[in-house]
């Protein structure tokens, strides 16, 4: 058994993320990639909770450009992530015999429990996975938000943000051959650089409650495992060592 040096995280998916390489929708090739890698961490006894996000169906902002008003744009969005996480769950419990919850901000209790705070403490003791959706259940704040809420809530150690690029820039790495990344920032270089892995509110809100983020290639195999069980991967943001 490896050691551990995470052992509660809470991994940050977008949607885009799921759509694979058809750009829209839910791939479920990549879905069950990524179900793999959270069975990796069960099977290393990390407790293990997700939020994702709904922009391979619908983006809030981009409701708005179309016309949609912000509001209702956004609670389309949130619908978004609950397909999402309800194709997550499907892939976790039937593909790879993972016992999940699916927890909402916003109710839906025919399909899916209510987020609450204490039963979510307990599936997480119980070793099940839980996948949060509705972000935050208002418009107006993004599932980064959402992550970073949650994972104080449920005191989850650190934020795996997963992303294609193998860590944070200071400039497109797939734009400027002389892009350099770094190994660590601190918030509030994050902020100050205006480098946009995550948004400005769910960093405040980690720098506030002292909480670590990793952002990493979710699409290199064996990545998570790599980060849980201390190696070096990604880029470090804010008090990890």
């Amino acid at each position: 058994m490896a050691e551990l040096k995470y052992r509660r995280v809470l991994l940050k998916l977008s949607g885009e993320a799921l759509s694979g390489p058809k750009g829209h929708g839910i791939c479920s090739d990549t879905v069950d990639g990524f179900c793999r890698e959270i069975k990796d961490l069960c099977k290393l006894g990390v407790e293990t909770a997700i939020v994702i996000g709904g922009g391979n169906i619908h983006r809030g902002v981009v409701g708005t450009a179309e016309g949609i008003g912000r509001t209702t744009s956004d609670h389309m969005g949130m619908l978004a992530t609950v397909m999402n996480a309800l194709a997550f769950q499907n892939s976790l419990e039937r593909g790879h015999g993972l016992q999940t919850r699916v927890m909402t901000a916003i109710s839906i209790s025919e399909i899916a429990e209510p987020y609450i705070r204490r039963r979510a403490m307990r599936h997480l003791e119980k070793k099940r996975v839980i996948i949060f959706a509705g972000g935050t259940g208002n418009p107006y704040f993004t599932t980064d938000t959402a992550a970073a809420l949650r994972a104080n809530e449920i005191d989850a150690t650190v934020i795996l943000k997963a992303t294609k690029v193998d860590g944070v820039y200071d400039k497109d790495p797939k734009a400027s051959e002389d892009a350099v990344k770094y190994d660590k920032l601190s918030y509030i270089d994050l902020l100050n650089k205006k480098i946009r892995v995550m948004d400005a509110t769910a960093v405040t809100l980690c720098m506030e409650n002292n909480i670590g983020i990793i952002v990493f290639n979710a699409f290199c195999k064996g990545n998570v495992r790599r980060i849980v069980t201390g190696q070096p991967v990604g880029t470090i943001i804010g008090r990890l060592s």
